[in-house]
């Protein structure tokens, strides 16, 4: 008997020892666990755990009500065994809210089931909320070997990581588990090893495994922006190429900003009927984003932010992109004005679609708005600013002066034409974007020279000194002989233009003639070489007779020159009765163009040697066009 009670004494104690392991103050687990779990019941929103025992606690996970037994939880769970569980209001057992927790009910669930022993299945979706919720729960090996925290740690060192993919997938769950993600260190894992992957060079990678590298750029750029942030600040901090990160920049910008060139498609053909037009983003579409004007303005200031200074690390058309989004959605003055330098060192990349930045106005700058000049189409002076950086840039390159830049000037002429269809446009700024590159940047006018028609054409009801004060910024010498014909019969250029124009084409014409003449001399010397020092004498006295013709020309246009004079005193005389001016003036103007008509009708017709060689004709052609014109 006493043996016996002695053996029982000693297997009660044993039973105390282990059962002290895992016990709080007010619990003690037994050694075994007797509340096994048939199956799992979902009711309403409650889920219930079937067994032989009854239920005695009740959990709360958001919304989900959980009854299961408290024994299987307080066995694995830390945070169940350090707290005093309250009585239940129902008088069934005990209950615990949990509140704020990782995951969710969902994750809950799962975290049930492998308490109760059931298969736990890890997989790249659940991992990350799995092992925020068992460390919620400190869920260590401190209450069982191979508990939940070990569990997912071991899954996601071993599996998750060494897929970029998986990857991926794990650091998109993160979104949702600030901040146990970010202090359990998944977070930063997960972003190590996607700027390791992506600092890789292209050019060692095979070419079966290219198409992957392209998904990765892809996967980086849907990632939430603190994540991309963060993936981004890490291939930096790795000295990654500046293309990588400005691949990674443009691919996010393509998928989370809209495109604001397909919105102002429709503005170049805008005409002079609607002088209200104002760019503005369309209200429908921005309702449908699910991102707000701050959050997208947040992205902008985001990416403006990591951008690498290197030229090539993003292209000028991704830059005016930018710069257009920027100011659409009002980024500060500092972003604006950092990326109006970035587009000024890689302009020569640019096109003229690209500069068409809209004039966009929120309501508020409408309602201010006041002068013609601030309902133009576009925004003229931002592309002034781009320039002048342009300028500075160049300068900076230890470049006193640019010589001769065909791609910017080019450029220049096309988007100076492309502005002067608005009829808002004032003429100051069209002058002073046209003088912006210094003379000898220009080889050729005729951009220019089109591009001004097109102001005059668009606004036609500029006064004369406007337009000489216009045309002051084209060099007549640098038309060609077509643009130069086309603007001699052009009304829309003032008389003085006209004037130096016609004298540009008279002189022209006798250097293609001078040209023909050496041509045919020269012909005739291969022909005859030996009577070459016999026509010696003929071909000086040929030159001589052509300086004289030349001398011709420059008295004649003097003439004119004085004939202009006379005509604008005149016309400035008679300014107080208008109609009258106008039909005196119309008729002395056809007389002078009479006269610019008959003397090319004279030199088409001069096409003999002896009629170049009569000095007399010109003087015939002048004294013509002076009765004429008396």
């Amino acid at each position: 008997m006493d043996s016996a009670s002695a053996s029982q004494l000693k297997s009660s104690d044993d039973d105390e020892t282990v059962a002290d392991k895992v016990c709080n103050k007010s619990i003690v687990v037994p050694h075994r666990v007797v509340a096994l779990a048939n199956s799992f019941e979902k009711k309403d929103r409650s889920w219930y755990v079937k067994s032989q025992i009854p239920n005695d606690l009740s959990i709360q996970v958001n919304d989900i009500t959980f009854q299961a037994h408290k024994f299987p939880l307080i066995s694995k769970c830390g945070y169940l065994s350090n707290i005093e569980l309250q009585p239940s209001t129902s008088g069934n057992g005990y209950h615990l809210k949990l509140e704020n927790f990782p995951g969710g009910a969902e994750t809950f669930e799962t975290i049930l089931k492998f308490c109760y022993g059931l298969q736990l299945d890890l997989n790249p979706l659940n991992v990350a909320p799995l092992r925020c919720a068992s460390e919620y729960l400190y869920m260590t090996e401190e209450f069982q070997d191979g508990n939940l925290i070990s569990k997912t740690d071991g899954f996601i060192t071993f599996v998750v990581l060494v897929s970029w993919r998986d990857t991926l997938t794990v650091l998109r769950s993160c979104t949702s588990l600030s901040p146990w993600a970010e202090n359990l260190q998944i977070v930063r894992r997960c972003c190590d090893l996607l700027a390791w992957k992506a600092c890789n060079d292209s050019h060692d990678i095979p070419e079966d495994v290219e198409n992957n590298e392209r998904s990765l750029y892809s996967g980086i750029a849907n990632l939430q922006l603190d994540h991309f942030m963060r993936v981004v600040t890490t291939v930096n901090a790795r000295r990654g190429k500046p293309e990588t990160i400005g691949r990674l920049i443009m691919k996010y910008a393509e998928n989370w900003l809209p495109l604001i060139d397909e919105d102002i498609e429709g503005i170049r053909g805008y005409g002079s009927g609607n002088n209200e037009l104002q760019f503005s983003v369309e209200g429908e579409r921005t309702e449908e984003s699910s991102l707000g004007c701050q959050e997208q303005k947040r992205i902008i200031e985001s990416l403006v932010s990591v951008l690498p200074q290197q030229p090539e690390a993003v292209s000028c058309q991704f830059l005016l992109r930018l710069l257009k989004t920027a100011i659409v959605y009002s980024a500060s003055p500092a972003l604006v004005s950092d990326l109006e330098k970035r587009v000024g060192m890689a302009l020569e990349d640019a096109n003229v679609c690209d500069l068409l930045i809209p004039n966009f106005k929120n309501e508020d700058q409408q309602k201010g708005a006041s002068s013609p000049e601030d309902y133009t189409i576009y925004n003229v002076d931002v592309v002034h600013r781009i320039l002048e950086y342009y300028v500075m840039h160049e300068q900076q390159q230890q470049e006193q002066q640019i010589q001769g830049k065909p791609s910017i000037t080019k450029l220049l002429d096309n988007y100076l034409a492309e502005i002067a269809k608005d009829p808002c446009l004032s003429i100051t700024k069209f002058q002073v974007l046209a003088e912006m590159l210094p003379e000898n940047a220009w080889k050729c006018h005729d951009g220019l020279y089109r591009a001004i028609d097109m102001f005059l054409k668009t606004h036609p009801s500029l006064s004369e000194h406007d337009r000489r004060r216009l045309c002051k910024t084209m060099n007549c010498e640098k038309l060609s002989l077509d643009a130069c014909l086309h603007a001699a019969q052009n009304d829309r250029l003032p008389l003085r233009t006209i004037v130096q124009i016609n004298t540009q084409v008279l002189f022209s014409e006798q250097v293609k003639m001078r040209m023909m003449m050496q041509e045919k001399q020269a012909g005739n010397n291969e022909e005859n070489p030996e009577g070459c020092d016999d026509k010696r004498t003929s071909r000086d006295s040929e030159v001589r007779k052509l300086k004289g013709e030349l001398e011709n020309v420059r008295s004649k246009m003097a003439e004119l020159q004085d004939d202009y004079n006379e005509l604008q005193q005149e016309y400035e005389k008679l300014n107080s009765s208008k109609h009258k001016s106008t039909q005196y003036w119309g008729s002395r103007w056809q007389k002078v163009k009479r006269s610019f008509q008959m003397k090319r009708e004279d030199d088409e017709t001069r096409d003999t040697p002896r009629r170049r060689r009569s000095s007399t004709g010109p003087r015939t052609s002048l004294t013509r066009r002076r009765m004429s014109m008396s």
